[in-house]
């Protein structure tokens, strides 16, 4: 943006009816302030901090909702601890009081007339917030971004000869308007006059209209202030008192101003450049910008750049995955070669187990002949004896019960 305004370093002061007729049309050069980074972060914070210093204080009364007598019943009475009002034969008898909960109580955290209202802004900050707002006013783009009409206008910054100052009728300043291109936005502003929608209707805001242009004047006391006051929309405002609140309202970059010459010619000495010192601001300096051009892929992709930076990296090292030995059979044989031999036997051996035991199986399935049934049944009967009169426990009746026999 800074280059855009840049690029033209004359600016042509637009001559008035009643002006003297050169041969070429009169030029001033670009302000320094002009070409200022411009910062709608900045701009937005300090016009919100500054709209907070004109507000007057409010609050509720000390005594509101705290006006009677009331005391709680307390417990036992099957009814919540609230204060009630005492007294009867009517219906306040008995209701709740003084809580935020309760008909006619006092407001939650009552507003009081300390709160911190006002905000202070550092000095260097609203400066810095004013010559962004002064910068945005040049480039078209933000203009037009900002709902003015400025079709008809020659070039901005707009600048128009010192004869404006003069100007006493409002028909006159009109028609300076119209001879500039500018009333068309100073119409839309009057167009736009309209009744406030909400609560502000009741508090002395009934009507609300658009901003048209503002008209910065440099000499004290110039006539102009009284012809253009009484057009809506259109703000006047001396070049050593520019404030933000009427370069960017709502703290919205690109304001629609116009410039007499003497103001536009004032800039310098009251801002300073960017290596000079302000002559009416003590010690400021203009900010600089961090970059002088801000598209940056440009200047990556340029070849003075291109041309010392190192080649791109086509191939790519990538770490390779990290593997269990204990669960991937390639990664076990690298760290242990015996390890293939060594699982091939040990499943040669379950398969072997496996076999055998299987076998065993089928050898205890396989039915048996009636005469091998006997044999097992009798070697079975004659070790049942063999176990008793091993046991020789004839001498006990008792024993000779339990084992069911006879001698």
């Amino acid at each position: 943006m800074a280059a855009t305004a840049a690029a033209r370093p004359l600016v042509t002061v637009q001559a008035l009816d009643g002006d003297m007729a050169t041969d070429s049309a009169p030029t001033v050069p670009l302000p320094d302030v002009m070409k200022a980074s411009i910062r709608p972060d900045i701009v937005n914070f300090v016009h919100s901090n500054i709209s907070k210093n004109k507000r007057q204080p409010y609050a509720v009364s000390k005594k509101a909702g705290h006006q009677t007598s009331a005391e709680s019943w307390g417990t036992g009475r099957a009814v919540s601890r609230i204060p009630r009002v005492p007294g009867g034969g009517t219906h306040r008898a008995g209701q709740g009081a003084f809580g935020n909960m309760c008909r006619g109580g006092r407001m939650f955290a009552p507003t009081k007339i300390w709160r911190r209202w006002h905000r202070k802004i550092n000095v260097n900050q609203k400066r810095y917030a004013v010559v962004s707002a002064i910068a945005a006013s040049a480039v078209p783009s933000l203009v037009m971004a900002r709902g003015h009409r400025v079709e008809s206008v020659s070039e901005l910054p707009l600048v128009i000869s010192d004869a404006a100052e003069g100007v006493e009728k409002t028909s006159a300043a009109i028609k300076v308007l119209k001879q500039i291109g500018a009333y068309e936005d100073a119409e839309k502003a009057k167009d736009s006059h309209s009744i406030r929608p909400g609560k502000g209707k009741m508090r002395n805001r009934r009507y609300i209209n658009r901003k048209g242009p503002l008209i910065v004047y440099g000499t004290e006391g110039a006539k102009l202030v009284k012809a253009f006051r009484n057009i809506p929309g259109v703000d006047i405002v001396n070049v050593e008192r520019l404030n933000l609140l009427k370069l960017a309202p709502g703290g919205h970059l690109g304001r629609f101003v116009i410039w007499t010459k003497s103001a536009f010619e004032k800039l310098d000495s009251i801002y300073g450049s960017f290596d000079k010192l302000s002559l009416k601001k003590k010690s400021y300096v203009l900010p600089r910008s961090k970059m002088v051009n801000a598209d940056l892929a440009r200047i990556i992709n340029s070849d003075e750049v291109q041309s010392v930076v190192r080649p791109i990296k086509k191939e790519s090292k990538r770490a390779p995955l990290k593997k269990n030995p204990l669960k991937n059979l390639n990664a076990m044989l690298k760290l242990n070669p015996y390890a293939k031999t060594a699982k091939r036997m040990s499943l040669l051996a379950e398969a072997q187990r496996v076999k055998s035991k299987a076998e065993k199986l089928e050898q205890k399935r396989k039915p048996i002949s009636k005469e091998e049934a006997a044999a097992i049944k009798s070697a079975g009967k004659a070790w049942y004896q063999t176990m008793i009169s091993d046991s020789d426990y004839t001498e006990f009746e008792v024993f000779t019960k339990w084992l069911g026999v006879s001698q």
